[in-house]
C-alpha cells in the first residue's frame, strides 16, 4: 500500500490556521511545494477548508489542511470560522500561521487556548520574516519562516515531522507483539474478497508487524492447520477475520492468543473496553 493509496482519516492531519493574510494559504503552498490554495491580498480568500494529501518523513502520509481566519467577520465570515472549528476537532498537528510583522494578537491567543484546552500538539510559525531587520529568538516549538524567499519552510516541515500526534502513537498490533514474535494472519478468500490484493485492515496489520520486527505467516482458513504444523514454535498470536473465527477457535491451541482484524481495529480507532462493557 502506497502513501496515496493511505485512508484519509488514517493519516496525520496537519492544520493550517490563524488570522486573516497572515499568510496561511502562501505558507501551506511552500509546505507542500504546489499551488494548491489561493493566494491573494484580499482578506478572506480562502473560505472552505483545503486539503492535500503528501509523504513527510517520518510522519509518512500526511492531510494538511488549509483553513479560513479565525478572525473572519459577518455572517459569511462565522459560517467560515464554524468550518475552521470543524477541522480542529480533527486536527493531530496545529500550525498557527503568524504575521511576523504584527506578531500574535487577541484572535492568535483565543485560538492558541482552544488548541492547547484540546490537548493537540501546536508549531507557531511567523510568517513574512524576510521583513523583519532581525530573527527574534524563538521557543521550542516557534519558527520563522518566509513563504516568499523559502526562509525557514524546510525547518518547519522537519519541525512538523519531529512532532508525536496522539494519533501516531497509537498501534494496530506493534505494542502486542515485539521484535522475533511470529504472528499468523488468517485471510480467508472468497467471492466477497477483493481480487488480487488484501483488504486495507490486513495490509496496514502486517505493516505495523513489520514495523515492530515481528515475523507474519499469512495463509488462508483451510490452510491454518498445515500451517500451524510447519512451524517449528507456537506463534505468539493468531489474527483472524471476524467470518471464520469460531472455525479458527477450533484449530489454535488453547494457549496461543487469539483474535480478529475487528477487534484489534475496535482498539485502534475506539475505545475497546467502552465497546466491551456495553456488548
Amino acid at each position: 500500500m502506497g502513501f496515496s493509496e493511505a485512508v484519509s482519516a488514517e493519516r496525520v492531519h496537519i492544520s493550517f490556521f490563524g488570522m486573516r493574510n497572515a499568510g496561511k494559504s502562501s505558507l501551506v503552498n511552500a509546505f507542500t511545494g504546489q499551488n494548491i490554495a489561493l493566494v491573494s491580498d484580499v482578506l478572506g480568500t480562502t473560505t472552505d477548508p483545503v486539503y492535500k494529501a503528501m509523504e513527510l518523513l517520518p510522519q509518512g502520509p500526511v492531510m494538511i489542511v488549509d483553513t479560513a481566519g479565525y478572525d473572519d467577520t459577518g455572517e459569511l465570515g462565522k459560517m467560515r470560522v464554524e468550518k475552521t472549528m470543524q477541522v480542529l476537532d480533527k486536527t493531530d498537528i496545529a500550525i498557527i500561521a503568524v504575521d511576523a510583522e504584527k506578531g500574535l494578537q487577541k484572535p492568535d491567543t483565543e485560538l492558541l487556548d482552544i488548541i492547547r484546552s484540546k490537548k493537540i500538539p501546536f508549531i507557531i510559525a511567523y510568517n513574512k520574516a524576510d521583513l523583519l531587520d532581525e530573527i527574534p529568538k524563538k521557543s521550542e516549538n516557534e519558527i520563522f519562516v518566509s513563504a516568499k524567499t523559502r526562509l525557514g519552510i524546510d525547518e518547519l516541515k522537519e519541525l512538523a515531522a519531529r512532532v508525536k500526534s496522539g494519533k501516531s502513537e497509537r498501534k494496530i498490533i506493534s505494542d502486542i507483539v515485539k521484535c522475533g514474535d511470529t504472528a499468523v494472519l488468517v485471510v480467508p478468500i472468497d467471492k466477497a474478497a477483493p481480487k488480487g490484493r488484501l483488504i486495507l485492515p490486513q495490509q496496514q496489520t502486517i505493516r505495523d508487524l513489520l514495523d515492530v520486527g515481528a515475523t507474519a505467516v499469512v495463509c488462508r482458513d483451510i490452510e491454518l492447520c498445515q500451517t500451524l504444523e510447519r512451524l517449528s514454535e507456537k506463534p505468539q498470536i493468531v489474527i483472524t477475520d471476524s467470518q471464520v473465527f469460531k472455525k479458527v477457535a477450533e484449530i489454535v491451541p488453547e494457549d496461543v492468543p487469539l483474535t480478529s482484524f475487528s477487534v484489534l481495529f475496535a482498539r485502534y480507532k475506539g475505545e475497546l473496553w467502552t465497546l466491551a462493557k456495553a456488548a
